[in-house]
């Protein structure tokens, strides 16, 4: 029931931010993350690491890395992530978020569950001392909530809002027990990324 808790939190934290403008938003997710992992019995976080824990580590809000982006066509791919104790999971690719001056993301849908979107990133700053996790964060992952939303356009289809300020770290980022889907090379970038959540330690 722990996991159950954790997931409806998160839910709750990405309804609230998606409700307020793009910087105030973060300061409440950072905000409301920090109390999840601090008081949550299915924090990630190490025994160890709990104690002293002091909230995670992410710079302030910068409005010049949040997009609104069409998704555009891509050939279809299919990818197939182990994840320990649940087996397999198979994602599909299902299309591409053009960043302007950074490249595209594919935009992956997992195919059990019900469904839901997944965009990773990984940047140049991963693995560096002080960057980000190596393995890349997330932007997107619908089926556990974090989600910023989509803006209608007229005439055309939605597009889906892209904030890296909201990029967060995977639960393995804290505990290498955990499996996670990592960032795979379309959804890797050569630029720095300043923004988000910064590796833990």
């Amino acid at each position: 029931m722990a996991t159950v808790g954790w997931r409806r939190s998160v839910f709750a934290i990405y309804d609230e931010v998606r409700s307020l403008p793009p910087a105030q938003a973060h300061v409440v997710w950072r905000k409301r993350r920090d109390e999840l992992f601090r008081s949550s019995p299915a924090t990630p976080l190490l025994p160890e690491d709990r104690s002293g824990f002091r909230g995670l580590e992410v710079p302030d809000y910068d409005p010049s890395w949040r997009f609104t982006v069409p998704i555009s066509p891509a050939e279809p791919e299919s990818l197939d992530v182990e994840t320990g104790t649940d087996g397999v999971v198979r994602f599909e690719r299902i299309g591409l978020a053009e960043l302007p001056d950074l490249g595209s993301l594919d935009v992956w849908r997992l195919t059990s569950y019900g469904g839901g979107i997944f965009i990773p990133v990984k940047d140049a700053l991963s693995r560096v001392p002080g960057g980000t996790y190596g393995g890349g964060r997330y932007l997107i992952d619908t089926i556990k909530g974090a989600d910023l939303g989509t803006r209608q356009v007229d005439g055309g289809d939605a597009e889906i809002v892209l904030d890296f300020n909201f990029a967060y770290n995977p639960s393995c980022a804290y505990d290498p027990e955990w499996a996670c889907p990592l960032a795979p090379r379309g959804n890797t970038l050569s630029a720095e990324i300043p923004v988000g959540e910064r590796s833990f330690h």
